[in-house]
């Protein structure tokens, strides 16, 4: 699953922001491989994610490993958080179309993975960003206050196996987006092939080509090699090299057709990190309060959201956005109504502003149905226990008489195999129970045949079931 990723990543992003957008071709790899298939189906008006997109992957996968295990489904933004994202001092409506813009790329493209584990095959289709959450002061044109983005459940999948989280982001900050897929690719590779010892042995080659297709989104294949040194992936290798995650590189010549190889060596950065993510499982000393996250931005964000949704009785299309206003008001009420019990509420509100004709038109608007929704919330739980206490006392009822019938059944069955002088007494018995019953009747009968096993049980104990070891052997 980590390789799953980073192949994913490699395949979903375009590092030239101009090409980006006109990249609207199905993109695969390991086309006729079954077991190792990706394709990706970029947005036809939108293209493929470009440079901004990647940046906000790489960041957000960042912010996703401070959250620390377990693993979570969401991961918020501030406004804030949001400029340094993207890079800016200022926050204004260009920046904050781009990075919406960036988002909406990554949303709309579609992924289908097919992979084979042990002896199956293995699909997933799916949007990285199935779900985005936005918030902005007032309108559709204001800058962007807030975000959170829901992963894909293979993504979190992926996550799951901790590579991301062991990732060196200090360094990945300083690179462009090409250095970075490079980074994540070189520091897998390298990882899956020390054994600990022998560093200066440790090398990992790939064709130039295939490294272009599969780790960088389809970069333009250059034909000369002082093209490549010197206009495109050269000074990204040549920042990784003095960072000393790379120790050297080489771009040589295939051998057996046209085409280049690029041959790395690890530096002094990488086995450091190694030793450090790797073998001592460090998670980095800043870690993510996701609890305040979900709070102040997740939930809040989601129960304005599905306000809109329920007034207009459809879900937003594309990447809408709440207001602030709406925002502040989610906090309120989820102060008062549990999160889970939010689409309840939204429910019950809704039906008594519509009863009485009241067209809300902001969530604020529903904040006077909050007292009326907490006492009937009490009565229903109310109603629930009595209701389960019921349910409770009918199911030992009839559990005791299911008993009842088998203990019957089992006495009859052991006194059908007891000697004759013993039957004969347990009958004696049995008629001096019920002498009130004429005899021949249907029910003196029924009566002589109960107090006949009843006697037969309490006579040999041992040899039926006690209504616990019943219980036991049913469950």
């Amino acid at each position: 699953m980590e390789n799953t990723l980073l192949r994913v990543a490699g395949a979903l992003f375009c590092h030239d922001a101009k090409r980006a957008a006109t990249h609207t071709a199905s993109i695969e790899l390991g086309s006729g491989v079954p077991e190792k298939n990706i394709v990706i189906r970029p947005d036809p008006k939108l293209g493929q994610p470009g440079p901004l997109a990647h940046k906000v992957f790489v960041a957000l996968i960042k912010k996703h490993s401070g959250y620390g295990r377990p693993t979570q489904v969401d991961v918020s933004f501030t406004k804030r958080e949001l400029m340094r994202l993207i890079g800016r001092a200022e926050w204004g409506g260009s920046a904050s179309e781009q990075l919406e813009r960036a988002l909406d790329e990554i949303h709309h493209a579609f992924v289908r993975t097919r992979f084979k584990s042990a002896d199956k095959f293995v699909e997933h289709s799916f949007n990285i960003f199935p779900e985005i959450y936005l918030e902005r002061r007032e309108r559709a044109t204001d800058p962007i206050e807030a975000c959170t983005v829901t992963l894909a459940r293979p993504i979190m999948a992926s996550l799951q196996d901790g590579h991301f989280t062991c990732l060196n982001h200090s360094l990945m900050q300083q690179l462009g987006t090409i250095g970075q897929a490079l980074f994540m690719r070189l520091f897998f590779h390298f990882a899956n092939l020390y054994d600990g010892h022998h560093r200066g042995r440790l090398t990992f080659s790939k064709r130039y080509d295939d490294i272009c297709a599969e780790w960088l989104g389809g970069l333009e294949v250059r034909p000369y090699r002082s093209l490549i040194e010197r206009d495109q992936l050269g000074p990204h290798l040549r920042k990784l090299k003095s960072a000393e995650f790379l120790a050297s590189y080489t771009i040589s010549e295939a051998k057996g057709r046209e085409g280049f190889v690029i041959t790395f060596r690890p530096g002094a950065a990488f086995f450091a990190d190694y030793d450090r993510f790797y073998r001592r499982q460090s998670r980095g000393s800043v870690r993510v309060d996701f609890q305040t996250d979900r709070e102040q931005i997740a939930e809040p964000l989601k129960v304005a959201h599905l306000f809109v949704e329920k007034r207009h009785g459809r879900p937003a299309g594309g990447i809408p956005y709440v207001p602030t206003k709406d925002v502040e008001t989610a906090k309120y009420l989820l102060a008062r109504v549990p999160f889970d019990d939010i689409p309840n509420f939204l429910n019950y509100a809704l039906a008594e502003a519509k009863r009485t004709r009241f067209d809300v038109q902001t969530l604020g608007g529903l904040k006077q149905y909050v007292s009326g929704y907490e006492q009937r919330r009490v009565q229903r739980t109310a109603d629930r226990a009595h209701q389960a206490a019921r349910e409770a006392e009918d199911r030992a009822t009839q559990q005791r008489m299911d008993y009842d019938q088998f203990r019957r059944a089992a006495a009859d069955r052991l006194f059908a195999g007891l000697p004759a002088k013993e039957q004969a007494t347990i009958e004696a018995a049995a008629r001096t129970k019920a002498p009130r019953f004429s005899r021949g009747g249907s029910l003196a009968q029924t009566m002589f045949e109960w107090e006949r096993s009843l006697i037969t049980a309490q006579r040999h104990p041992r040899k039926i079931l006690s209504f616990e070891e019943w219980q036991r052997r049913a469950a």
